[in-house]
Parts: C-alpha cells; structure tokens; sequence
C-alpha cells in the first residue's frame, strides 16, 4: 500500500498536481532549529559605550556559552571576555562602567561573579549557601538585591538549605497541603518562597545577607514568565521597590501582586499599591530621581488586562496613568536620559513595536514596527533592541531615538543559516465576526512555485490571549511547516493581543464562540486571497487553548480538515477547572467558578461535542504539565479510540506545558509531519 501510494503521488507531482512534498533540500527543518546559535543575556553599560551579550554556541548537540564585549561608538571587532565550561548569564555592567557582573555555576552552586574589563580573571561575589537566581545592583554600586528561594520558618540560609536536603533525601515521601497552590507550571509547592536579600558590595565574598522579606510571606513572581524587572533600588540606593503578592489563603485564585518598598536593612515595609486590587508590576525609575514609572491592570483577577503605563511624581507624592487612550499594553519600559520620555514596547497588529511616550503630555511616537523587539537599554540617543521576526532567530540592533537610523549589532547564524530557504512570509486582514478586522500571516512553503497547490498548516495560537504574529519561536515555528512544504497560516482571532483591549476581552465568556467564526471566515478569506493555498487539503494544530481549539473543532466544523494535532489541549472543561493550578484564568475568562457559573463552562466545553468526533486527530502531552494537566490529553485520546477514529497519543514524561528538550523537538516535528503528510501528501 505505502509503495502505491509513493508511486502514484510521485507521478502526480511529476505532472504537476501536487506540491512535492518535504524533501526541499533548502527548507528550514526541526534539526537545523536545535542547531541554532543564540544570544541570551545582554546589557548597556551605563555611560551607552559598550555592550556585553552572552553568545552560545551549538555544535553536533553539545554547546559552549560565553560573554562578549561590543563597542557602541567603534568598529572593532567583539571582544571574548570568559572561557568557562559553565554558562554565565543575568549579566549587568557595574556603574562605574569597568566591570560586568554575571550568574554563574563555576564554583559549584549559582552565585555571583564580577569580571574587570581591564584584565583579570572573575572574581567570586557571593558564597553562599544556596543558589542565587536574579540580582540587581544599587545604583551607588554598594549594595546587591538577590532572589533565592527560602523557607519562612527559617532564620538563616542554612536552616533552607538543610531542609532543601532533608526533601531532597526523602523524594518518595507525601506532601502535605492545607490550601492552594499546592503545585505550579511543573513543580509541586515544596513550602519555599522566593525571597529578596540584601548584600554590601565592599570588595570582600559575600557570606551574609539580610533577608527584606522575612516575616511577610510574599512571593515574587516567578518563572517561567518573571524575574528581577520586578525588582528596583530607589534612586537615593536607600531601599528596593518590588513585585510581589501578600499572603493570603486565596494565592491561587487572584492577581493581586503590588509593588512593596522596603529599606535595605529590611525596615518600614509598606504597600504603595494597595488601593489597586489588579495587577501591579516593573517600577522603573528615572534618572533624575523624579518619578517612579509602573505598570497596572485595572482588573481584579485578570491576567490579560492592559498593563497601563502609570507614572508616581516622587516629590508631590501624585500618580497619573500615561497616555490613558492610548489602547495597548506595555511589555517593558525605560526612561530616556531626559527623565521626561519613557521608551516602551507593545504588542501591536501583529508586531511587537517600539514607542516613545512623553510622560507629560503622553505623545506618542513609533519608533520601530519589524518584528518582535524587546529593549536591552539606552545608549545616548539610541536604544539596544533585541529583535526576532518570521524569518529572523534573534539579533541586537541600536535604533536612533526618532527610528530613522536602525544599525546590526549581531550577526549569529550566518553561516547556519546561509542555505536556507525560509518561506516568504505576508499579514493579511479579513471581516471576522461581526464584520469585524481579524489580522493573520500566511508563510509561502521553502522551494514555492507559482501555479502549484499547497497543502495547509492551520496553526491556532494558545493563550488564548496570545498571538501568532511576527516573531520567532523555538517551538512553534512556521517555517518548520514551510520548510517541510507545507504552506501555513496563522489567525489572531478574537481575544488575541495587540489590537486592543475590548478585542482581547471579547473572548470571555465566549471561548467557542467568536474565535471559532474568525477561524472560519479566515480560512475562506485566505484561500480567496492567496489561491496556492489548498484549504481542501488542511491539517489544524494548536497548543494549550490551541489544542482547545483543536478539540472544540473535532465537534463543531470536522468537515474542514483531513486531520487535526491537539497538543496540552484543554478537553474538559470541568475536569480542567478543578486540576489546573492558576484558578484566576478560568474565572476571569468564564465569569467565576465551575462550582457558580457551571453553564458557561458547558457551554463551550469540547467533551460535549465527542458524538461528531471523525477526524483524524494526534494528542500529544507533557506528563509534568500543570497548567493543562495530562489527564485532559488522555481523556481526549480514550474518546478517539474508543470510537475508531485514527489517533495517535504521544506523552512525554519529563516535559511541562511546552516541550524544552532538543531530542523531544525533534521527535515532535517529526511525528506531527509524519501524521500530517499521511493524510494529506
């Protein structure tokens, strides 16, 4: 049968028929992803001279990490500044600017390293007993704030440590939980908090810290989402302002972080938003030691809500929201050396761009719209970016303050990357529901022909208040579909972020509802405009709410593909309420509990639908998964086979909510275009 159908599709593709399939010898491919090279730490040093990213590099599986040196102001080639086995990364500049600090496990245990830029070896910062995860420097340079996780019940970092032990040699033992959470993302609640300490810088190995958070049960937020942007000094090196949430015996079921100032000898704690029920996140303030700038939801609950910019003036004691019509929600902020600017970037159609915002008067300029950009630091009249886009695995670039001049900083991968053809890459727009502008991106397959048909990749992005826009992804990438011949196609429907926040709200309540319409119309839309695309020859896949959407169009549109790949894809909605470990997402977007509103969750809920279940469909999870417990997965799979429809259930035991591994990449691309191509080459 398999030499049949090889034959037969290879004279079909002789004649033109058909697209041939993935052996594009040029096409981008999950073996050539997980050889990448890339930039993950960087840094401007303060008087906006030089630049410092650590670089790593991948060969055959094996990698080396290291820190470089780049002039802003010169063209001479960078500089290698480390050759350790170990991986240094968080790398900050001193403020004397002659010396860089970094994260590394070269003595055993993550601690802090400082290396002068004149010569030298590294120099050990911090020795002490448990591993440091963040830090921050004062902008005196005589002070250090640290992040490590400790017990409350502990005075001292040895009492942590030996209890870190005690749990360590007792890995079979029950854990006991007398509220929520008892378990988040992929680590069950092992009685730790993170906590912040504080260290002088003196020239001498730190040994003791004072902890600022003792007695108060608050937790900063964490990974995989968070780290020390939730962390300041003040500008007189006085105290810290933080992110972080009180205790209380309903962690699980609010969003309640607010931002704490606390001397650094652990005194006078207080609240500075405790007014604001909602979110509160990223105090960043100005040079001239004026204003605290911050982001804030509005809504109790909500982890979707637009992060307002608001401004606190430090000598009135008066906040004000900047820019309050201006509809997006800020990712991250800095203030230009004027102290009268803030240079932010947002989510917007499709790109994540870069603004400058007057503070005063909350004018708003955009600097640079390519792609995805996150901001590095302030440099003169420049700002260092990192930017990824549809075709680009990340570099740094310097944009001039009035976006007319963006220069390279980087330029990793070139020869990685030299042979291959990505796939030509457009957005698109369409009347979704209620006639409505939805936006997506359609990728041309690696090798395209004009005149040829294409089968289709229907890629649905989770969040659901997410976006498949213009950025790059080690995961979920486009170009591995185009690359294998597929053209693919991406919609941000309704309750997507970056196109405002009543378009990102208009998916409460409504899961099934709305986005299912975009997809449809979407699909019709993008075949009309773009006729290479064979929407009668398509596979849709998606994660997370992806993957809920995957199970909600097996019941409700199973007419329009020939197989579906559900990845941690919520398939029960009240199984899901009652496992998953974040309780506010589902209340938000449902209108409150399983237990008070059972009937929006029904309403929308994929297991009942299973009777018009008949496509094809791959399940694929992660057994450490928390958020999209495994068990939703298995449901999904045990409906498929019990009603004989082909399936395919691939669970991976050490993978969370996203699959991380290089070795389980690989076979995940390989089994989602191996399923793929059995039903539609």
């Amino acid at each position: 049968m398999k030499r049949r159908f090889s034959t037969l599709n290879t004279l079909m593709i002789a004649a033109g028929l058909v697209a041939a399939p993935s052996a594009i010898a040029k096409g981008f491919d999950v073996r050539t992803l997980t050889n990448l090279d890339s930039i993950h730490s960087s840094a401007v040093s303060p008087d906006g001279s030089a630049l410092v990213y650590g670089f790593k590099q991948v060969n055959n599986g094996k990698s080396v990490s290291n820190l470089y040196l780049k002039s802003l102001n010169s063209k001479t080639n960078d500089k290698q500044l480390t050759n350790n086995a170990t991986t240094e990364h968080s790398v900050v500049f001193s403020p004397d600017n002659k010396s860089v600090y970094f994260l590394s496990s070269r003595s055993g245990s993550s601690q802090v390293w400082q290396l002068p830029l004149t010569g030298g070896e590294a120099m050990q910062v911090t020795d002490l007993p448990l591993n440091v995860d963040g830090f921050k420097l004062s902008g005196d340079g005589k002070h250090i704030v640290l992040t490590m996780a400790v017990f409350n019940e502990c005075s001292d970092l040895k009492c942590s440590k030996d209890k870190f032990a005690q749990i360590a040699n007792k890995p079979n033992a029950g854990k006991v939980y007398n509220q929520l959470m008892v378990r988040h993302w992929d680590t069950w609640n092992d009685g730790s908090y993170k906590h912040l300490f504080v260290g002088g810088l003196n020239g001498k190995v730190i040994t003791q810290v004072t902890d600022v958070t003792q007695g108060l049960a608050t937790d900063i937020p964490a990974k995989p989402f968070s780290g020390m942007e939730e962390v300041s000094f003040t500008p007189d090196n006085q105290a810290i302002v933080y992110s972080a949430k009180a205790p209380s015996k309903d962690q699980a079921m609010h969003t309640n972080f607010d931002l704490w100032q606390v001397k650094l000898d652990g005194k006078d704690r207080v609240n500075l938003t405790e007014k604001n029920k909602a979110w509160d996140a990223h105090p960043t303030f100005s040079p001239d030691g004026r204003y605290m700038a911050y982001a804030a939801m509005s809504k109790p609950g909500a982890e979707s809500d637009r992060f307002a910019i608001m401004l606190k003036d430090l000598v009135t004691g008066t906040v004000k929201e900047v820019a309050p019509l201006w509809d997006r929600s800020v990712r991250q902020m800095a203030f230009a050396p004027d102290s009268r600017n803030l240079i932010v970037t947002a989510q917007d159609l499709g790109q994540v761009s870069l603004f400058m915002i007057n503070i005063q008067f909350g004018d708003i300029k955009q600097i640079h719209s390519d792609g995805s950009a996150g901001i590095v630091g302030v440099a003169d009249k420049d700002i260092v970016i990192s930017k990824k886009a549809l075709n680009n695995p990340g570099q740094l670039y310097k944009v001039s303050f009035d976006g007319g001049h963006i220069e390279q900083l980087t330029d990793i991968n070139k020869e990685k990357l030299k042979d291959v053809d990505f796939g030509q890459f457009s957005q698109f727009s369409f009347k979704g529901w209620n006639d409505e502008t939805v936006y997506g991106y359609w990728v041309k397959p690696a090798g395209f022909k004009a005149g040829q048909k294409y089968p289709m990749a229907f890629l649905i992005h989770g969040g659901p208040q997410g976006s498949f826009g213009n950025s790059w992804s080690t995961r979920w990438n486009p170009q591995l579909w185009a690359g294998a011949g597929y053209g693919v196609v991406m919609i941000d429907f309704h309750g997507s972020t970056g196109y405002g926040q009543e378009f990102t709200d208009s998916i409460n309540q409504d899961w099934g509802g709305k986005p299912l319409e975009d997809l449809q119309k979407g699909m019709a839309a993008v075949t009309k405009q773009q006729p290479w695309l064979d929407g009668n020859n398509a596979c849709a896949l998606g994660a997370s709410y992806g993957g809920y959407m995957v199970n909600w169009i097996a019941g409700n549109w199973s007419d329009q593909f020939k197989c579906l790949v559900n990845h941690a894809g919520l398939f029960d909605m009240r199984m899901f309420y009652n496992v998953t470990e974040e309780l506010w997402f589902p209340s938000t977007d449902f209108g409150g509990s399983y237990e008070a509103v059972s009937k929006n969750y029904e309403k929308f809920n994929p297991v009942n639908y299973v009777e018009n279940w008949k496509t094809p469909m791959l399940v694929i999870h992660g057994e450490k998964d928390f958020r999209v417990p495994y068990g939703q997965g298995l449901a999904a799979f045990t409906v498929l086979q019990s009603k004989n429809i082909d399936s395919q259930l691939i669970v991976f035991p050490k993978e969370n909510h996203w699959i991380l591994n290089n070795d389980n990449k690989v076979q995940w691309y390989d089994a989602v275009l191996n399923w793929m191509n059995k039903y539609t080459r």
